[in-house]
């Protein structure tokens, strides 16, 4: 396979950025962190979630997140977990998306050395 031009280089990196663009307008909501679903033990004596593990209270959603250097824990509701859930999911994307376009951003610096 005959090696690329440097013209050419440039082209297939910018179609890619182009592409890369066009995938990140598609996003809507975007938050980092984690989000946990947990079932708990109350505490009281006489209670079915002592002994039962499959008794446990719950599932109670707790998001985990970064704000200003701090670690910010919250309980949130189902409908909030499912929100975040998809929020979470489009953040790791767009990181992908973004390390996509480093590469092919180093690319069209390197390119640039063969003009």
């Amino acid at each position: 396979m005959p090696r690329k031009s440097p013209d050419q280089l440039r082209a297939d990196a910018l179609q890619q950025i182009a592409t890369i663009r066009q995938a990140l307008e598609a996003f809507e909501w975007v938050c980092s962190g984690t989000l946990l679903e947990r079932r708990k033990v109350c505490g009281k004596p006489g209670c079915r979630c002592a002994t039962d593990p499959k008794e446990r209270h719950g599932p109670y959603h707790e998001w985990t997140r970064r704000h200003k250097g701090k670690l910010l824990h919250r309980v949130v509701t189902a409908t909030q977990a499912r929100l975040i859930r998809q929020a979470i999911g489009n953040h790791r994307a767009i990181l992908r998306l973004l390390r996509r376009w480093e590469r092919e951003t180093v690319r069209l610096i390197e390119a640039l050395k063969d003009a």
